[in-house]
């Protein structure tokens, strides 16, 4: 029996795998007895979907045949041990107030994106693809100034910081956050626009 890996295309942007897509990723391990591995740490960022923002608490869950959950059991004993007592507290806590942290979370991700997209819309250096889900975008930016040149500057200069394209093999982007507080957010876009308006 052998092993895929698949990684969501939302940890380095807003663009996801349509489910055709994925559909023919399972047939293809199934033509071959291959188990699909997905380490979706992004999963339910839908932006019309859940969301808790605990992803620092490092826990998760495993569907698959029991033979495949008891060998991950002893790899997970041999490599992890335990996540940690406070860990599966603060899980269990979420868990509780799962709506009040999930009316927070929503809110804070559609203000900023709608923060975002506005800002995109008057910044002529940048465009992108709005993100339907995740808690980043890739910018493109049209200017002449490699991606880490960009930001290295651009966090020297003003404290702001984004992800170099480079990181991810995209040169002439940048990964922006947003789900960060909106005046945290507002404040990184002002000293974005003013940056590139110095490098003019």
């Amino acid at each position: 029996m052998s092993s895929s890996f698949l990684i969501s295309s939302l940890i380095k942007s807003p663009l996801m795998m349509e489910r055709d897509i994925l559909e023919q990723i399972v047939e293809i391990a199934r033509s071959c007895g291959a188990y699909v591995l997905c380490d979706e740490v992004c999963m339910n960022l839908l932006q019309d979907d859940d969301l808790l923002s605990l992803a620092g608490l490092r826990l998760g869950w495993i569907a698959a045949p029991q033979e495949v959950i008891t060998e991950c059991m002893k790899h997970r004993d041999y490599t992890t041990i335990s996540c940690g007592i406070l860990n599966e507290m603060l899980a269990v806590h979420a868990l509780k107030n799962y709506d009040k942290i999930l009316r927070r979370s929503r809110k804070i991700l559609r203000d900023n994106l709608a923060l975002l997209d506005e800002w995109v819309e008057k910044e002529a250096a940048f465009s992108y693809v709005k993100p339907r889900a995740g808690t980043t975008a890739l910018l493109k930016y049209e200017f002449e100034v490699p991606s880490v040149n960009f930001c290295t500057g651009l966090l020297a200069n003003t404290g702001a910081f984004l992800t170099p394209g480079a990181c991810f093999d995209m040169e002439g982007h940048v990964r922006i956050g947003y789900a960060c507080s909106t005046e945290v957010l507002q404040a990184g876009l002002e000293q974005i626009s003013g940056y590139v308006r110095k490098m003019k």
